[in-house]
């Protein structure tokens, strides 16, 4: 019984992007932009890209402290990283 009521309360993890939520946040931010019909998508796959990189670059700065767990030192300091990176 109690192996159900765990499974029940677990949280499925969501296989489709937040369309809708990023097309408010659009608008509201910059009502005068018009954009493409799957611009939300593509901003989507960035910010997952984007996290998928940092958490790399985190986990490699905590390996070079010798250190089993990744802080919040270690994702500030490669987040400094990636934004230098991507300016050019």
């Amino acid at each position: 019984m109690a192996v159900a009521a765990t499974l029940s309360q677990r949280r499925r993890v969501k296989r489709k992007a937040p369309r809708g939520f990023l097309r408010r946040v659009f608008k509201r931010q910059k009502p005068h932009l018009h954009l493409g019909t799957r611009c939300d998508l593509l901003v989507h796959l960035n910010c997952l890209l984007f996290i998928r990189r940092l958490a790399e670059e985190s986990r490699t700065d905590a390996c070079k402290n010798k250190c089993g767990i990744i802080k919040d030192q270690h994702v500030l300091a490669a987040a400094k990283v990636m934004l230098k990176k991507s300016r050019g």
